[in-house]
């Protein structure tokens, strides 16, 4: 099983503040906001994009944590739309550079290849571009709706 990750990307330089925990509970969130809060300039707002399927990010606790912090935005993406935030791909990439295939004997050897991978990938990292235009998007999704409903819509 897959440790609790956290990651934060910054779109500016493509790079990652990332962190395993040994559990992913509302607890454990405002302890990887405060990293985040020391690694961003003061004077500047934290954006933060999260699933919005994840209760985690919702708990009483972690709202008045953040309601504390005005330069932290949260903003929750649209359910089964993940994949809008730019930091699923980053997952995407450690996923196939540094994980997948791989054998792990436990999950502190699979933890240990994660914080190998980061500080390298940072070194070269690259902002993320889209590449598709929107029209090819939605001809993409009209094609899909067409298939798994007959709606067209």
């Amino acid at each position: 099983m897959a440790p609790p990750f956290f990651a934060a990307l910054d779109i500016a330089s493509g790079s990652v503040l990332t962190e395993c925990k040994a559990r992913h509970r509302h607890q454990q969130f405002p302890e990887f906001l405060k990293r985040i809060d020391q690694a961003v300039p003061e004077g500047l707002d934290v954006p933060l994009i999260v699933a919005n399927y994840y209760a985690t990010h919702k708990h009483a606790k972690v709202r008045l944590w953040l309601a504390q912090r005005p330069r932290f935005h949260i903003q929750y993406t649209p359910t089964y739309s993940c994949w809008l935030n730019e930091v699923q791909r980053w997952f995407g990439l450690i996923t196939q550079q540094a994980i997948r295939r791989g054998s792990f004997s436990s999950v502190k050897h699979l933890i240990a290849r994660i914080d190998h991978f980061v500080p390298h990938y940072n070194q070269t990292c690259r902002t993320f571009a889209w590449t598709a235009s929107a029209d090819s998007i939605l001809k993409k999704l009209a094609r899909l709706c067409s298939r798994i409903s007959g709606t067209g819509h």
